[in-house]
């Protein structure tokens, strides 16, 4: 009878309880699903490189005997089994050992390490950069829904969304740098040698993360708690980013992390155009060469990159919605 007629307080820590736990459980389904991502794109990555082609070709000069052949290809580990070198390379995964680069004569884990605040730099510049400008050409195209700073900005977006990255990298190098002087073609260490890689990266994620916010926002000021909102004698601005941004946020912030592990993973031809020591220059170099421990290190490590950053993005739902709190 107790227990039937529980205090509002118990049911209140009860149902505390329940979510948390429901919480605990959905977090680690997802940590699983992650990992089961993981261990797919490594076996993946692990077979396609073998197919690409034999590093003892690239590694030993024309001359070389059989013996020396066979030698190299022991000392690599390559003179095994395909499933006996599947096996070692998931018993070093377990260890955090991404093997050794057959190239460089290197650590994989010391390669990727010595790259990634290159790398690092340039993304998150690069999505600083895209926030910046895309949230408020967002939030004022969505203000203007129709009229004609709407479409100046919605032609913009198309524009950049169209425009190669590549291609646009060439052009700065050919306007800035050739022709004006005005900033260095290629390089690392200083301001100056990150402005333009920067903003050829940036170029994309602004127009995704500026449309995505248009679209999402134009939708909710036309929803009735908006004109409810007007009608109690709110502000514009308090209506707009007190109430719909708020609302509006979701898809945002899905394409926000989803742009951030681009940009980490997909500044390979930026990184190549300008000459930027980062993990996208090295796998390229890695690719020249077969050097199959380096690329199936880079490719995990991409991975590991989108895998974390929507798991952090799913995580964010709860703070931002109350629905997803309490898992309606």
């Amino acid at each position: 009878m107790t227990d039937l007629i529980a205090s509002p307080a118990t049911a209140v820590r009860r149902t505390g309880g329940n979510r948390a736990l429901s919480l605990g459980r959905t977090v680690l389904g997802k940590i699983v699903s992650s990992l089961i991502v993981l261990l797919v794109v490594a076996t993946v990555a692990f077979l396609l490189v073998r197919i690409s082609g034999d590093p003892l070709a690239l590694l030993l000069p024309p001359d070389a005997t059989k013996e020396q052949a066979d030698q190299l290809a022991a000392e690599l580990g390559l003179n095994q089994s395909l499933f006996a070198q599947y096996l070692d390379y998931l018993g070093g995964l377990v260890h955090g050992d991404l093997g050794r680069s057959i190239f460089f004569d290197q650590p994989v884990v010391s390669l990727i390490g010595e790259r990634l605040p290159a790398t690092a730099l340039l993304a998150v510049s690069a999505l600083v950069l895209s926030l910046l400008i895309s949230l408020p050409a967002g939030i004022l195209a969505s203000i203007h829904r129709g009229r004609i700073t709407d479409t100046i900005i919605s032609g913009i977006v198309l524009i950049g969304q169209s425009t190669p990255a590549f291609w646009v990298g060439i052009v700065f190098i050919l306007l800035f740098a050739v022709r004006l002087h005005a900033l260095p073609a290629a390089g690392y260490g200083s301001v100056a040698h990150l402005v333009l890689p920067t903003v050829t990266l940036a170029i994309y994620s602004i127009a995704v993360v500026a449309r995505v916010l248009r679209t999402s926002l134009a939708e909710e000021l036309s929803a009735d708690y908006i004109r409810t909102a007007t009608a109690k004698g709110l502000s514009r601005s308090q209506v707009v980013l007190g109430h719909g941004l708020r609302n509006a946020s979701l898809p945002v912030v899905t394409v926000i992390g989803l742009e951030l592990g681009s940009l980490l993973g997909g500044a390979i031809l930026t990184e190549q155009v300008f000459s930027w020591p980062g993990i996208g220059r090295l796998t390229v170099e890695a690719i020249a060469n077969r050097d199959f421990p380096l690329v199936q290190g880079a490719v995990l490590f991409f991975a590991l990159v989108f895998v974390v950053v929507n798991l952090l993005v799913d995580l964010s739902y709860t703070l931002l919605d109350p629905r997803v709190r309490l898992g309606r």
